[in-house]
């Protein structure tokens, strides 16, 4: 079944730029055109998502007189490093791009923060457009303009702002997804209603099921939701100088967990879902939600298969971990917390004691 292509635009003056939902917008090359200052582009993907769509999205940009270079990278969240990242840098010299050569990213969260690092890096900027081909980066990663590389002491902590030109969503791509990875993609969406949105989370509440059949008209609406709040906070803050801080509901605790148990042990979003846990956890022991409010943000975590316990590191090494937070400001670790179910605010009002009894509670 087909949707209806729905745009949103991310309003940064000059630098605004559309972002493009449905079903057939892999296969409408119409869409990238104006956004190409040349005939040419590089196709950044990985060994995954380039059986299932490369072919298909360069035959319609070919047809238009348009030559891709294909640049197939190895697929995993450990494989977002330099190395990794010298790879796009080896292929873009060996072809000679040129400045105004356009970077597109075709695949999930890793592929979108690498190409986009690169296209920010090469030549001082190079165009770059996000094709995002997992839940998670159709409503969260692709939007926005964070780039990043990991680093062995922490997740993301190597990149720069830097944003598309164009994000083309196609929800077909969702079809092939794993449902581990389809689950994943579930956390940054629940946690768009956590922190501004509360209708959202009721509608969420109520459509899940939906969404884990991949019902095309659910996952349509979620992922258009998702973005426009997205598309708000970025537009408002660019460069998280102040609310655009709230999208890290759970990624303090969560990159804490990936970084810990080893990049791609646990996907991104089990470690978000996982970590929003401790932080509504806190959240409770300061006094600023319920019990009952924990165990509704804990049943909807659990209805969409995601861990709501996360690994016993130890409470010395979370918090170890912790203090490289790109949130600490000052030598103080400021954290995502929830003063009710749709609002959230980043504050440095939990003690160092408060913060291990709410990780230990929330560990295996």
């Amino acid at each position: 079944m087909k949707t209806v292509t729905q745009t949103l635009n991310v309003a940064l003056g000059e630098r605004s730029y559309p972002i493009h939902i449905g079903t057939d917008v892999l296969s409408r090359p119409e869409l990238v055109l104006p956004f190409l200052a040349q005939k040419r582009v590089v196709v950044v993907t990985n060994t995954t998502v380039a059986p299932l769509y490369l072919d298909e999205f360069r035959s319609g940009l070919e047809k238009c007189g348009i030559e891709t270079l294909p640049v197939v990278l190895p697929d995993g969240e450990q494989y977002k490093t330099w190395e990794t990242l010298n790879l796009i840098f080896d292929a873009l010299l060996a072809a000679r791009c040129e400045r105004n050569t356009t970077l597109i990213a075709l695949g999930g969260g890793v592929i979108g923060d690498m190409g986009g690092f690169a296209a920010a890096c090469y030549q001082r900027g190079m165009p770059f457009i996000q094709v995002p081909t997992t839940l998670l980066s159709q409503v969260d990663s692709s939007v926005g303009g964070k780039t990043a590389i990991n680093h062995p002491m922490g997740k993301n902590m190597v990149g720069a702002f830097y944003q598309p030109r164009l994000v083309l969503a196609d929800l077909s791509t969702l079809d092939t997804l794993p449902d581990r990875e389809l689950k994943a993609g579930l956390a940054e969406v629940i946690k768009y209603g956590l922190i501004r949105d509360p209708d959202f989370f009721v509608w969420l509440e109520a459509n899940l099921e939906k969404l884990l059949v991949r019902d095309k008209s659910a996952l349509a609406y979620a992922v258009h939701r998702s973005c426009a709040n997205k598309a708000e906070v970025v537009a408002a803050d660019e460069r998280e100088s102040g609310e655009r801080a709230l999208l890290n509901l759970g990624h303090t605790f969560g990159h804490a967990i990936e970084t810990g148990l080893g990049y791609g042990e646990w996907l991104h979003g089990e470690a978000v879902a996982a970590g929003t846990l401790i932080a509504a956890e806190l959240s409770c022991r300061l006094g600023w939600i319920d019990a009952d409010s924990v165990a509704r943000i804990e049943k909807i975590f659990v209805r969409s298969g995601l861990p709501v316990k996360a690994p016993d590191l130890g409470a010395a090494r979370y918090l170890e971990l912790m203090s490289h937070d790109k949130k600490v400001q000052d030598g103080k670790l400021r954290l995502v917390l929830l003063r009710e179910i749709g609002k959230a605010v980043v504050s440095d009002a939990a003690t160092t004691a408060q913060m291990v009894d709410a990780i230990e509670a929330r560990c295996t």
